[in-house]
């Protein structure tokens, strides 16, 4: 059985996430929350958050135990753009796109 976890609209690059999110897809739960302490960047506090969330759906809306489960899927898809404009010389305007994503977490146990 597979367990979800979704962090929508964080105010983060989904460029910047899909960094972490590959640095822990297919690894347990205890060993994506190790890697993830040590990140060196602010991101994978909330890459973190939703890896623990998705644990604690496992645990205690399906009784899994949180030491077998596995991040089978992870992924950042974009969510919505802020749009500001910047202003340049000679009276000019240039965009600004403030990007953000959803972090999606799926988990499952793993026998053995």
């Amino acid at each position: 059985m597979e367990v979800r976890a979704v962090a929508k609209d964080t105010g983060i690059s989904p460029r910047k996430v899909r960094l972490l999110v590959d640095m822990v897809r297919g690894k347990k739960v205890d060993e994506a929350l190790t890697i993830l302490r040590f990140a060196p960047t602010p991101t994978a506090r909330v890459v973190a958050k939703v890896v623990k969330s998705a644990a604690a759906n496992a645990e205690n809306n399906f009784q899994m135990s949180p030491s077998d489960l596995k991040i089978v899927t992870v992924f950042a898809d974009e969510a919505r753009t802020l749009k500001r404009f910047r202003p340049r010389a000679r009276g000019r305007a240039s965009p600004i796109l403030k990007r953000s994503c959803h972090i999606t977490v799926i988990v499952a146990e793993v026998e053995g």
